[in-house]
């Protein structure tokens, strides 16, 4: 016999599950309105903003409601400007580099933001990062920053180990070798399919983190200031400098050299390896692995290797490295009223500095885009560089301290090359050329810094180009020492003397 349910029942229990799934709904609107809003901006790396399927999860897990601002990065330096001009800052802004951070000194002297540094004691992960580093991003000593921290050298060579098998070339070992490399690479048909369509080396608009400034470590050139007669000066007025800048100048004459790089992104310069036009890739080592990926999947017989340690004939060993970070993050009065409200600020951050936090913004989610290794090591090849271009890269760029410090896994690679340029990474640190006006501080680089290196960056991919000769370089430099280069250098030598 059929059994009935008596209405009056029904009636009950559907009215008790509407007030459950109601209280449920209620519950979580609560928690929502809850939950500390916080306004970022930050730079972004790849095409398009990412999915927010891991914001939302960031949220659950630091309480908070984020509202990320991101900034395509060829654009970042110019939004900064404009938001602190017109007094439009977040809550919390992120620094691309060292260069940035010297831009805001003004201001963070004039009161506009907050120092951070006698907070972070109260924070279980904050109070782990690294009190040197901190001091390295410091102004007049005072910590006004959390930082991200890098490894001191990344740089290296990366190139197409199929083609130089090919053409029976050894990984380079002087300039002249990853000179006779280019060339070959360009002329000789190294792939091998009777086309001349090679170029040796792919670069692109940036002589810091494309080729120029690896390169120039290569020739002996200091890190942005060195020492001659007994005085701080800057690196475009070695000799050395010179001879880097002749090397570029004969690769872009000869055509090993992408004709287009001046003006070439990194996403343009990542192609011409990726699709097999270009043999060399001179930037961080790391990025082999993302090489290698995309450019497998067109051409399944590629293979790539990694080298450091290049010398000039006769040269010495030396790598130029940063001051420990990349990234640094500051904290504006004008958009945090009180130390109530910077404590909760620096709440988010410290929780987004714990292990959980450190692993979804560097990896992404355990069993979607990565596994731990039984190395307790982050695998990640449960996933396609394009989901992770898509759904996690652009989180990392809001990692705060390093994996010593926030806790996060190391990475575990398949592809062996690029346990191979982590070896080389940490190989880096027994040969660095450190840059002497890192914890120094000059008021006129402060503020006329990028517009005095536009003058010498401009004359640099001139002479490189064959637009000016020696004389016109010096030329440049004279034009640098008269708009505020002169004063650079005083100021830099009195707070070096007075250091020592």
């Amino acid at each position: 016999m059929k059994k009935t349910i008596n209405p009056y029942k029904l009636c009950f229990l559907t009215i008790a599950l509407l007030l459950l799934v109601g209280c449920a709904k209620s519950n979580l609107n609560d928690q929502k309105a809850d939950r500390f809003e916080l306004t970022i901006m930050a730079n972004l790396h790849t095409k398009e903003v990412p999915d927010p399927k891991i914001e939302m999860i960031l949220e659950d897990i630091t309480n908070t409601t984020i509202n990320i601002e991101w900034v395509p990065d060829g654009h970042y330096e110019e939004k900064l400007r404009t938001v602190l001009a017109m007094g439009t800052l977040p809550q919390a802004i992120f620094l691309k580099n060292q260069s940035s951070l010297g831009m805001f000194k003004d201001a963070i002297r004039d009161d506009q933001f907050w120092e951070v540094g006698p907070y972070l004691a109260e924070f279980e992960n904050l109070k782990k990062l690294k009190t040197d580093i901190l001091q390295n991003t410091s102004v007049d000593g005072r910590i006004y920053s959390l930082y991200q921290g890098r490894a001191l050298s990344r740089q290296g060579v990366i190139y197409r180990k199929d083609w130089a098998d090919n053409l029976g070339l050894s990984a380079p070992r002087t300039t002249e070798d990853l000179f006779e490399m280019a060339q070959q690479f360009t002329d000789n048909d190294p792939d091998q399919n009777g086309v001349d369509n090679t170029i040796g080396l792919a670069d692109r608009s940036d002589l810091v983190y494309g080729a120029f400034k690896t390169v120039s470590s290569y020739f002996e050139t200091p890190n942005n200031w060195g020492v001659k007669n007994g005085q701080l000066l800057p690196e475009f007025m070695f000799e050395e400098y010179m001879n880097t800048m002749d090397f570029f100048h004969k690769l872009y004459q000869n055509g090993y050299l992408n004709h287009d790089f001046p003006v070439a992104s990194k996403t343009n310069q990542l192609a011409l390896i990726k699709n097999g036009t270009a043999g060399i890739y001179i930037g961080s080592m790391s990025d082999v692995n993302s090489l290698y990926y995309d450019a497998v999947e067109l051409n399944p017989e590629v293979e790539f290797a990694v080298t450091n340690r290049i010398i000039k004939p006769n040269g010495k060993e030396g790598i130029w490295s940063i001051p420990g970070y990349g990234t640094v993050v500051l904290f504006p009065k004008t958009a945090i009223k009180d130390e109530d409200e910077l404590r909760m600020v620096l709440s988010f951050f410290d929780k987004l500095m714990s292990p959980e936090a450190s692993n979804m913004i560097t990896w992404g989610i355990e069993g979607v885009h990565y596994q731990v290794s039984p190395e307790q090591r982050a695998d990640i090849s449960i996933t396609s560089n394009v989901v992770k271009d898509r759904e996690v890269k652009p989180y990392e760029a809001l990692e705060i301290g390093e994996p010593e410090t926030n806790g996060r896994y190391e990475g575990s690679f398949d592809y062996k090359v690029k346990e191979i340029a982590d070896e080389l990474v940490k190989d880096n640190e027994q040969m660095l050329i450190d840059d002497p006006t890192a914890p120094l501080d000059s008021q006129t680089n402060n503020e006329k810094g990028l517009e005095l290196m536009k003058i010498i960056d401009d004359a640099t991919y001139l002479y490189i180009l064959g637009g000016i000769d020696k004389a016109g370089f010096e030329q440049a430099i004279e034009s640098w020492r008269k708009q505020g280069g002169e004063q650079v250098i005083k100021e830099f030598n009195a707070a070096w003397i007075n250091k020592q």
